[in-house]
């Protein structure tokens, strides 16, 4: 094969096979660049290392190693012999980390001088091999290797999820109380939990934890305890050895080991089963456990910070949550309050996600009416800023507020349970005078309930324009205004 063509080959991305086991993807084969002026050592090592499911490129000198890289062949190793004619392996190793610092440089020799083996080490070599090696003491080394790079590529991916521009918005009191705890507790390593309902924003404060930390320049790594069953997410937090398991056809690290130094965000941690639970406490006590189907202690310094929307404390009154686990992670606990209960949050997040989206899709920053933004103000949004953010994600996908507007304007889905509690309220207090609340006048409060509903409803479908509301209504301008009075429904100032 031609140097053109070994390196059209490979140039070639290794896509993943498709095949999965027990839900797993099988992981894609490790590419290998062996380079070595002697074709007995390149026709054994290639048909050794094929055997063993590697993929492999050859080359028999450093200029064509280097013409192979230049093409765009993206090894994870190289194999390079130290003593070639013309370009040796020193200088291929010194020009290969100028110009193409991602594979890990393997140098070969059948020398052993601890100069030459200081000088590689100098150059950024990861490893040393003399010739002639035994074949377990090369696939040893490969394996460390592979398994080294793909927990750095992992922590550096975890890492640059750091790089958004989430951030709190610090505007409601109960905000500016959770950041005055986060300035107290960041450099520390207490454990914190974070309660509050689905899409409150727990995970952004969790981050503003870690990112005001001494540990902010290490991994965040984010699990979510709700994605996967009990078994499954074992092995996501703690890794396995090769064999553990069905379809562990190699070592994998778990979460716990990629945070090390840094902090693991435990997402609803309320759905997390009683026998994890068990382990859990373990590793949080000792900071030590074993990957699943090894004996192996594995240390690790990591910070952890959970965070679910569901009442942990009655949980363990229930005996559905551990708890010893709840006393471990309940050491600062901070409650993310909805956005309904932070209004004045509306208008800034409103602006950050307009900006954020209409960057990351290429929009035009789209300019909201008057109209979107007072139905913004009287939305209980139930999804809290996740929904607010959807919504805003759409207007800028679109180009168009319209969509959003009709849904937010439209009847709520909840007026049956509205009016089943209007009637509740009537049927209390009926029951409250003993029965002496004559039917007619229960009758006059049932309709009073139905007639507030449905003029909220009419000023909501027209974005509080009373003349509309009124016409629609079939009730004279000054008859509606004087409703609302009666009704309370008076929108609120601002």
């Amino acid at each position: 094969m031609s140097a053109r063509d070994r390196a059209r080959a490979a140039a070639q991305p290794v896509r993943p096979s498709a095949t999965r086991t027990l839900g797993r993807p099988v992981p894609r084969r490790h590419r290998i660049l062996l380079v070595d002026d002697a074709d007995g050592i390149r026709s054994y090592v290639a048909s050794l290392l094929e055997l063993r499911g590697y993929q492999v490129d050859t080359c028999e000198d450093g200029r064509r190693a280097l013409a192979l890289l230049d093409a765009g062949a993206a090894p994870d190793v190289i194999l390079l012999d130290v003593m070639m004619p013309g370009m040796d392996g020193l200088d291929t190793l010194r020009q290969i980390r100028e110009k193409h610092p991602g594979p890990d440089v393997v140098m070969l020799s059948v020398v052993g001088r601890a100069q030459t083996i200081v000088e590689a080490m100098r150059l950024g070599a990861a490893d040393y091999l003399n010739k002639p090696f035994d074949e377990s003491e090369l696939e040893a080394t490969l394996r460390a290797l592979l398994e080294r790079r793909g927990l750095r590529e992992e922590r550096d991916s975890f890492a640059g999820e750091l790089g958004g521009n989430d951030a709190p918005i610090w505007r409601s009191d109960s905000m500016h109380r959770i950041r005055d705890a986060i300035e107290q507790i960041a450099d520390t390593d207490v454990t914190v939990l974070i309660q509050g309902e689905s899409g409150s924003g727990k995970e952004i404060v969790a981050r503003e934890i870690h990112g005001r930390s001494t540990r902010r320049k290490k991994p965040f790594v984010k699990v979510n305890c709700a994605a996967l069953p009990g078994e499954l997410l074992e092995s996501e937090l703690f890794g396995y050895e090769k064999g553990a398991f069905t379809g562990a056809i190699g070592r994998k690290p778990g979460k716990f080991e990629l945070a090390d130094g840094g902090t693991i965000f435990l997402d609803e941690i309320g759905e997390m089963s009683a026998g994890l639970q068990a382990k859990m406490l373990q590793v949080m006590q000792d900071a030590a456990f074993a990957r699943l189907g090894g004996n192996e202690e594995i240390r690790v310094d990591v910070r952890v910070v959970c965070a679910t929307h569901r009442d942990l404390e009655r949980m363990t009154r229930e005996s559905t949550f551990r708890e010893d686990l709840w006393f471990r992670l309940n050491v600062v606990s901070l409650h993310v309050p909805p956005l309904r209960e932070r209004r004045d949050e509306i208008a800034p997040l409103v602006e950050s996600f307009l900006a954020r989206y209409s960057a990351r899709y290429r929009r035009p920053r789209p300019q909201l009416s008057q109209r979107l933004l007072r139905a913004f103000e009287r939305h209980p949004f139930p999804g809290n800023i996740r929904e607010l953010e959807n919504m805003i994600k759409r207007i800028v996908v679109l180009g168009s507020e319209r969509v959003v507007l009709e849904s937010l304007l439209a009847p709520r889905d909840d007026a049956a349970e509205r009016r089943a509690a209007s009637l509740e309220r009537v049927i209390a207090e009926l029951e409250s005078t003993a029965g002496q609340l004559p039917l007619k006048e229960v009758g006059a409060r049932a309709a009073v309930e139905a007639e507030r509903e449905a003029i909220e409803t009419a000023l909501l479908r027209t974005g509080w324009n009373r003349k509309q509301a009124a016409q629609l209504l079939g009730v004279s301008y000054k008859t509606l205004l004087v409703k609302i009075r009666e009704c309370g429904l008076e929108p609120a100032e601002g």
